[in-house]
């Protein structure tokens, strides 16, 4: 029996949470064994597991499982997670084996039906705290943070050569700039979360959020004086206020689940050796069982396989302990450029190599809009060159022109991080990319689709190497951001060279996959020429009406009085038709529309489009209200926005087409969205009416 004198510590694991973060950490090499099988997130899970076994010493501890299919959250909001893509195939094959580790480890696996693993860990959290336990919620999930108090904290494992980072009520306050933990659910509500898909409220970010909750101290409190906003905020915030009660019910993790707290279940206690002994040699964890058990185990020798990149000690520690490099600890060369003769010297350089990785600066992140400040050139690992260009339009020309014998090179390659990008800003200085393309980006993108595909998560992921952030040089976002074009040559040179060296070093881990038959037609008959098309497509941009809109506009507004008129009229009272906790109270409690009308976990009526639906027979208002919400999301999301984002230069709207955001592998259109303008009715028909030839030379 356990001494009573021994603190009750409990460790409430989040294995999703976990088992991702240890697949994605072998992505660069995964731990592959003899018969083929990726035991990455099995062999990382365990030792994140042991590791706390181990070093914290925990009394009690249990692991909390997603359940299969969806649970609550999406029934209230169908699009919950919907921008997740499929779990990797291999993270399915690993969990029937952690489940079975589990099990030999005599350690407590708890799921629960139609709820998350975070809200089972939720309530378990405070039903320990209750009977005195100090318990740590591990995992790196931001969202825990509403739980946190005197006697639960967040325990996050450690990042690089970084211990693990325990999160109590200061460290909460602090990282989110709320008044209390609790107010971490508001945050979410107001700013969304788009790792779970929650939308938010648009224009509301993380400091804009924080200093909204300090003001009005939740989302509730916002919404009842959102008189006392102004311009854009005021109107977003009145439009998308069911949006952020939503998104609030979506991020609130519920105390509440029927699931039973079982101290003695969850004690730590020792291992079943027969079973660890049969599953490390089916999965041929030899040092796992060397530590362990105390054994040498009879496997196949690995030698030849992926493994063997790495020794099992190396591999024991790559998770936690991966030693990441900086500007500061790896050598490198890197040049500025300056000087005519310099320039001639690089240039000749240039013309010598076959191959070259490329970079340019620039004053924003619109290349329409943007000024270039300078590029960047690469020929071999960890030296570089950055030159600089003038402010003045012709002596930046100048600049460039010099190196277009480079650059329209058509028996040249050139290895570039978003080449499309860098594209369209050399059209602007007339000059085409006319080398041959090995963009690292869609590289990176066919191989994994379902990771991040910018360049500092890959350096960090295949080089080992945390790059310059660009706030260090221009500051945190914000309006005292200053921009590339504020600094010197010789605060940016450092910098700029190293995107160029580290993108070349990323070529030389992705060549030999993109020349594997299936991705090398992918990536040179479809996607690397797609480049130029969509750059070209892109910078033609769409004319708009904006007069149509403009126009449109106000005649909508005038509806909107119109049925904001009748919705009082019929409800009898004065009340804020944009708010959804009074809107729920005038029908459900004033007109009564219905006797079984559900309300949010919060306590409110709940007034989504889908429930308004079901009631349209019930009551006249039902109708206009549902109309009201239509117009006013029409407006702001689009009718609005759209002139807006007209470029002052072309006179045209401009969207950027990714080829690396859907891992299906179709475009996606962006900032604008033109994918998403509706069609099904006839008042979103009218916007897109708004979208004209340019003259009748466009007019088939």
């Amino acid at each position: 029996m356990r001494s009573k004198d021994v603190p009750k510590k409990l460790f409430l694991l989040d294995a999703y949470a976990l088992i991702f973060r240890a697949y994605y950490a072998f992505i660069k090499n995964p731990r592959v064994n003899s018969k083929g099988m990726n035991t990455s997130a099995i062999f990382g899970f365990v030792n994140a597991m042991l590791e706390v076994i181990n070093n914290e010493k925990p009394s009690h501890l249990a692991v909390c499982f997603d359940p299969p299919g969806g649970n609550f959250r999406h029934d209230d909001f169908e699009a919950y997670k919907a921008n997740r893509d499929e779990t990797p195939e291999d993270i399915k094959l690993a969990v029937p084996w952690i489940l079975k580790l589990l099990e030999a480890f005599d350690v407590p696996i708890i799921v629960k039906e139609n709820f998350e693993a975070d809200d089972v860990i939720g309530t378990l959290a405070k039903m320990a705290e209750k009977e005195g336990f100090t318990t740590y919620m591990m995992t790196p999930d931001k969202d825990f943070g509403q739980l946190v108090s005197d006697n639960i904290f967040m325990y996050r494992p450690g990042r690089g050569r970084e211990p693990a980072q325990v999160w109590g009520i200061p460290e909460i306050m602090e990282k989110f700039d709320v008044k209390r933990p609790e107010q971490v659910i508001d945050l979410l509500g107001l700013m969304g979360d788009s790792a779970d898909n929650i939308p938010g409220i648009p224009g509301i970010g993380a400091k804009t959020a924080a200093k909204l909750l300090h003001q009005y101290d939740s989302v509730e409190g916002l919404l009842a004086h959102s008189h006392e906003l102004k311009g854009k905020q005021k109107e977003n915030v009145e439009a998308f206020a069911e949006q952020g009660l939503m998104s609030k019910h979506l991020a609130t993790i519920i105390l509440d689940v029927p699931v039973e707290f079982d101290p003695k279940a969850m004690e730590v206690g020792e291992a079943n050796k027969d079973m660890l002994r049969e599953l490390f040699a089916e999965l041929e964890f030899r040092t796992l069982a060397k530590r362990l058990l105390n054994e040498e185990l009879d496997t196949p020798d690995q030698e030849g396989t992926q493994i063997a990149l790495f020794s099992e000690e190396e591999i024991q520690d790559v998770i936690a302990s991966r030693d990441q490099g900086t500007i500061e600890t790896v050598a490198h060369t890197y040049h500025l450029v300056q000087s005519d003769q310099e320039i001639d010297k690089l240039v000749a350089l240039l013309k010598a190599s076959p191959s070259y990785a490329f970079d340019t600066e620039t004053t924003g992140i619109d290349p329409l809009l943007a000024d270039l400040v300078g590029m960047s050139f690469a020929v071999k690992p960890h030296e570089a060159w950055y030159v600089p260009v003038p402010k003045d339009r012709a002596g930046a020309c100048a600049i460039v022109d010099r190196f277009r014998v480079i650059l329209e090179d058509a028996s040249k390659e050139v290895v570039a991080q978003n080449m499309k990008f860098d594209y369209k800003v050399l059209y602007q200085y007339n000059v085409t990319i006319g080398n041959k393309v090995f963009d690292t980006m869609l590289a990176h993108y066919l191989m994994n689709p379902d990771m991040k595909h910018g360049m500092d998560v890959l350096s960090e992921a295949y080089l080992n190497y945390t790059p310059v952030s660009i706030e260090q040089l221009i500051g945190k976002k914000g309006k005292d951001q200053k921009s590339m074009g504020d600094l010197e040559p010789s605060e940016i040179s450092d910098y700029a060279a190293e995107d160029a060296d580290i993108t070349l070093q990323l070529k030389k881990h992705f060549e030999p996959e993109m020349e594997k038959d299936h991705l090398k037609r992918l990536f040179e008959d479809i996607e690397v020429p797609l480049i130029s098309v969509l750059a070209h497509m892109e910078m033609e941009g769409v004319n708009l009406d904006k007069q149509a809109l403009y126009d449109y506009s106000a005649e909508l507004e005038k509806e909107l009085i119109v049925l904001h008129s009748g919705i009082i009229e019929d409800a009898g009272k004065e009340f804020n038709v944009d708010s959804p906790k009074q809107l729920g109270e005038v029908l459900f409690d004033d007109l009564k529309i219905s006797a079984k009308a559900k309300k949010t976990k919060t306590g409110q009526y709940q007034t989504n489009e889908d429930v308004l639906s079901r009631h349209v027979s019930d009551h006249v208002i039902i109708q206009k209200i549902l109309d009201y919400r239509q117009l006013r999301k029409l407006k702001s999301t689009y009718i609005d926005p759209l002139p807006e984002l007209v470029n002052p230069k072309t006179g045209r709207v401009h969207t950027n087409y990714m080829q690396t955001i859907a891992a299906t592998g179709r475009l996606s259109s962006n900032n604008p969205n033109l994918q998403n303008i509706p069609i099904r009715s006839s008042k979103g028909r009218e916007i897109r009416k708004a979208f004209i030839p340019r003259n009748a030379d466009c007019i088939m």
